[in-house]
């Protein structure tokens, strides 16, 4: 996979998943847009990937802000050259249950989840025409597919970027715009860690995450990179509108795969 000539855009590129997706891209030539409303992590990726010989510049951009999309898109193109790919990564996670959440963390989590990926897409996506087509890879979660206690917002917002994909890829599939999605499953990153310390015992947290997939572990970051590099690249080129789960087997057990261990969940009838 050659990116040659192309502009990939990547939001919470600073760290984790974004940061892994970035690297590859520029690994693979492209030109890479760091997006990240922390400019400390977001001027560190772009500026390790240059000095790996890439080409990469830092926005700083709140995703959440239609004004900060709409002026940032067009410095993207002008610093550029253009835009090719889109990489909807960034998100944030938030804890309660539909009694709990508050109506602000609930406008947070979606403004930032799905309002994000929309704006983001509906400022792209002409810039994507002028160079007649592109690709859009929203990240998403298992949670996508199904949920966690005491999720809501987060929850939510993830099975709403499915529907966003679908829409999208419909909409816009005879102007050479293909959109898909990866759900991950427990990737090692700073959002899982800052999750797991909300907690008495972290490292016991992060055990249980290892344990909840069948392969054994926890995922890293760069193995969902590689899947999103994937359904941007021309390799994929008869793929839209789908999600891919990069989850290490996580979906597949029914109850889960202590439920299976245990031989509760043997095949017995």
């Amino acid at each position: 996979m050659d990116f040659t000539g192309k502009v990939a855009v990547v939001t919470g590129g600073g760290a984790g998943i974004g940061q892994a997706t970035a690297r590859e891209f520029a690994a693979r030539h492209a030109a890479v847009a760091v997006v990240d409303r922390d400019a400390k992590t977001g001027q560190g990726t772009a500026a390790e990937i240059r000095g790996k010989g890439g080409t990469a510049e830092f926005f700083p951009l709140d995703i959440s802000k239609p004004d900060q999309v709409a002026r940032t898109i067009p410095q993207i193109v002008a610093r550029l050259g253009g835009i090719d790919i889109l990489v909807n990564n960034a998100g944030i996670q938030r804890y309660g249950t539909v009694t709990s959440t508050s109506e602000e963390v609930w406008d947070e989590v979606m403004n930032v989840n799905l309002k994000g990926a929309f704006l983001m897409s509906k400022h792209a996506i002409p810039e994507m025409l002028k160079r007649g087509g592109g690709a859009i890879v929203m990240t998403g979660s298992v949670q996508s597919r199904g949920a966690l206690a005491n999720s809501v917002a987060y929850v939510t917002s993830k099975h709403a970027l499915l529907g966003l994909i679908r829409a999208m890829a419909l909409d816009h599939a005879r102007e050479n715009i293909r959109v898909n999605c990866v759900c991950p499953g427990a990737i090692d990153t700073p959002m899982l860690r800052w999750s797991a310390s909300l907690q008495p015992h972290p490292d016991e947290v992060l055990a249980a995450c290892d344990r909840l997939h069948p392969v054994g572990r926890m995922g890293q970051a760069e193995e969902v990179a590689h899947v999103i590099v994937f359904l941007a690249s021309d390799l994929a080129s008869f793929i839209t509108g789908e999600s891919v789960a990069v989850d290490g087997g996580l979906l597949i057990a029914i109850g889960g795969t202590s439920f299976q261990e245990s031989g509760t969940g043997s095949s017995k009838r």
